[in-house]
Formats: C-alpha cells, sequence, structure tokens
C-alpha cells in the first residue's frame, strides 16, 4: 500500500505569484515536504460544470482563464502528463455513490491548478486532473468530497483550490479588518473538525469574505475528501492585495 497521503486546500493566487519569491518559496518548501503524489486531483474555483466533469486525460494546452495580465503569463506552460487511470478510478468511486460523471477530454488545467503546481511541482512530472464544481450548494459538495477518501491510501494528493478570503471588489486596497477576523473564524472551524460550521458559513462578514462563494466552496470538497480527519496545520498564512488570504490547509 501506498503511504497515506494528506489532503489540502491551496490558496492559489493569480498568475502574479509566479513572481512573488516569498510565496514561491512557501509553496516549494510545502511541496517538498510532501510525499511524492502518484498523481493529483485538482478542484479549483475556475470550473464549475455539471455533472461533475473530469477534464483532459492527456496533456493539453492550459487554460489562460484571466485578463489584463503581461502577456509572458500567456506564454507559461505546465506540461504535466494526463491521470486516465485516475479518471477511472474517481468514476468508479463516485458512481459506487450514484454520482453521475462527465467527461471533458479537450478541457485543459485552469490556473487555479497550474499556478500553485508551478510552485509546488515544477517538473511537471506528476499526472494532473481536474475535477469540475458541479454546484456551488456548500453541502453537497462536503458529501463529493466524501467518496474520494480512499485515493489517499492510492498515492493520489486530492487538492482543494481557492482563497479563504477573495473579495476582488477590494483589490488592492489595506486588508479590512474583518477580513483577519473571518480568516480566523475559518480556521478555527477547520482544526475543530466542524464540518456544519462550514457548510452554514454563518459568520457576519461572510458575504463581504465571499460575494460570490466559487473560491471558498473547494476547501468543503477538500474537508469532505479529508473524512474526519484531526491532523490540521496551515503550511501558508497571511495575505495577499488586500482582503486575500494566503491560508492554505493540510489535512494529515
Amino acid at each position: 500500500m501506498s503511504q497515506r497521503m494528506p489532503v489540502l486546500f491551496i490558496a492559489h493566487g493569480a498568475p502574479p505569484l509566479l513572481d512573488d519569491a516569498a510565496w514561491m518559496a512557501e509553496l516549494a518548501a510545502w511541496g517538498n515536504a510532501l510525499p511524492k503524489p502518484k498523481a493529483i486531483l485538482m478542484i479549483s474555483a475556475h470550473w464549475e460544470a455539471r455533472p461533475v466533469t473530469l477534464g483532459a486525460t492527456s496533456t493539453l494546452p492550459l487554460v489562460y482563464d484571466f485578463y489584463g495580465f503581461p502577456e509572458r503569463y500567456y506564454q507559461l506552460k505546465y506540461p504535466s502528463p494526463g491521470a486516465p487511470a485516475l479518471a477511472a478510478r474517481v468514476q468508479d468511486l463516485l458512481g459506487a455513490k450514484g454520482v453521475p460523471v462527465a467527461s471533458d477530454p479537450a478541457r485543459g488545467l485552469d490556473h487555479g491548478a497550474w499556478v500553485p503546481l508551478m510552485a509546488m511541482y515544477p517538473d511537471a512530472d506528476v499526472p494532473v486532473l481536474q475535477l469540475s464544481l458541479p454546484t456551488l450548494e456548500r453541502a453537497p459538495l462536503l458529501a463529493l468530497g466524501r467518496p474520494l477518501a480512499p485515493l489517499r491510501d492510492e498515492g493520489v494528493l486530492i487538492c482543494g483550490s481557492g482563497f479563504l478570503v477573495h473579495n476582488l471588489r477590494l483589490l488592492g486596497q489595506p486588508v479590512p479588518a474583518w477580513a483577519p477576523a473571518f480568516d480566523q473564524w475559518l480556521a478555527d472551524a477547520i482544526l475543530r473538525g466542524d464540518t456544519d460550521a462550514l457548510v452554514r458559513l454563518d459568520h457576519p462578514s461572510a458575504t463581504l469574505a465571499h460575494p460570490r462563494t466559487e473560491h471558498y466552496v473547494p476547501v468543503l470538497v477538500a474537508a469532505g475528501a479529508a473524512d474526519g480527519e484531526r491532523k490540521v496545520s496551515f503550511p501558508i498564512t497571511g495575505f495577499w492585495w488586500g482582503p486575500f488570504s494566503k491560508r492554505s490547509v493540510q489535512w494529515g
């Protein structure tokens, strides 16, 4: 049996993260500290598709799903191998729970996947499969993660990718007082294993932290896949470009 893999939630930044030497070093150190995965299953804030859909199982051009950045970011490559065996296994695990699964063989990795992976696995030598968000409803996404838990014992690194605090309307402004308070409230709930609190999200600053919740809900899929894991750490914390939490989570 493979070494049991942790489950991650990664604050994925944006392409300028790749020019942030401190954050790149933190991500690289995190990647180096983890067991080498046989494959990576990525759930990014930047792919919503119903039903659950699996991206390319072969190496494809990246999705440059961002606008107004310098041209060099649109030339970046991350030629990770596809993961057809993992796709088949995910279909089996979800299918056994009655979850319909579709395939989109023409879709490459979006920046929620490839930006942090460039820092953590720069050799692009680990097969990567991306799984869509079929909904933004929180309880179903927590439930979606649970059948994926056996992958941890098969050498697969399950990664949610988004931000625990994400408000584009305040981009570049000073970090408001509510942002670290909300970030710490989430951290405390994660440490307690309080998935009910993560689903309810009834903090008074929740709508400020997430005017739309696509960057939040990948943490629920990851928490579901962690399946009650009580060993929790936060390898990276802090804020970036105003109210964007860098807090990343490792279960296990």
